[in-house]
């Protein structure tokens, strides 16, 4: 259920009711909007009798329920969007956000390189992965802990805070002492062990869409995340597994706007992932831009053929250039800004 606060309720008010919630056995979220502030109370269903005597209570205006299965993740349960702040940049707010950088750290001078090639082209953040899922046992699967100290200095020199992706609940204390934003990969999205470690971190979490999971099992993991402390979500398209085989992945552009009607949080898009071919990427990037997405997450190496993970995918320096270009101009008309 949510508990809608008046307009001039006072902090005694709210305060009263937050503890009211707490003595029936209910957690309460609170979310505060420009006009209003929501709180959220979460836990058995079978208890929205006695929550909807709440209504009789001073400085509230209506309780009503949470039809959908995610409740703090739903639209009903925020007044407004979610913004996520991190550093000087702002993922969700009226300004485009890029993050960029080598699918996995390899060495300190490719970071480096990777670093400035996308910091001066534009990019908010930098992408890299220290830890990395592969198919394969016999691939590369990253510089662990030393890839780690290697994007933290490389955030030191340059400014960009670093994304990075966290694999097992075991490594979130470790990631999150380096890192900005923790990521929880495709391959991850339904590790509930995992959802709820991150869940009580208290860096950001960058959440991607499975390659065959739905969008309501999607919100259902960031609940998973959110139920546990942190609200902090970044949702991230990355293209789903359907029949064709042209492409790795096909991109759910769609997912975008239905993602938006359906909760607060900011919405991404990975179309490195998505096609898998580099020669595609600009045109899923500008698609994204034009659908509303807030944000991408572009694959960049300084020397994709020599990349030791995902180089198909990365585009060199001049394309990201040309990438960042070309959709200032799209981000313009459909957002208020652009970083």
């Amino acid at each position: 259920m949510i508990i809608v606060m008046k307009s001039k309720a006072n902090q005694q008010e709210l305060d009263n009711v937050i503890n009211w919630i707490e003595s029936v056995g209910y957690e309460a979220h609170v979310s505060k909007g420009v006009e209003r502030t929501i709180i959220g109370a979460i836990g058995d269903e079978r208890g929205k009798v006695v929550l909807k005597s709440a209504e009789n209570m001073p400085g509230v205006e209506k309780v009503m329920p949470i039809l959908q299965p995610y409740k703090l993740a739903s639209r009903e349960a925020k007044d407004g969007n979610t913004v996520i702040k991190v550093g000087n940049v702002e993922i969700g707010g009226p300004e485009f956000v890029v993050i960029a950088g080598p699918c996995a750290v390899e060495s300190e001078e490719q970071l480096m390189e990777a670093a400035s090639v996308v910091k001066n082209a534009g990019a908010s953040m930098l992408r890299g992965g220290a830890f990395k899922p592969r198919t394969s046992p016999y691939s590369f699967q990253g510089m662990e802990e030393e890839g780690l100290k290697l994007l933290a200095q490389t955030r030191e020199k340059t400014g960009l805070p670093i994304v990075t992706e966290v694999m097992s609940s075991s490594q979130v204390e470790l990631v999150e002492s380096y890192a900005d934003v923790l990521q929880v990969g495709a391959r991850n999205v339904q590790n509930f062990a995992l959802l709820k470690a991150v869940g009580h971190a208290k860096k950001p979490v960058l959440l991607k869409r499975g390659m065959m999971t739905t969008l309501e099992e999607l919100l259902m993991s960031a609940e998973y995340i959110m139920a546990s402390g942190n609200d902090h979500v970044i949702l991230c398209e990355r293209g789903i597994r359907t029949f064709e085989t042209a492409m790795r992945n096909t991109l759910d552009i769609s997912a975008v706007p239905v993602l938006k009607e359906k909760t607060h949080l900011p919405v991404i898009v990975d179309p490195s992932h998505a096609i898998g071919q580099w020669r595609f990427v600009l045109p899923l990037a500008k698609a994204a831009v034009a659908v509303g997405a807030d944000g991408l997450l572009i694959e960049v190496h300084p020397h994709p053929e020599q990349a030791l993970c995902d180089g198909a995918q990365s585009l060199k320096p001049e394309k990201f250039s040309k990438l960042m270009d070309e959709i200032e101009s799209i981000a313009k008309i459909v957002r208020k800004g652009y970083a």
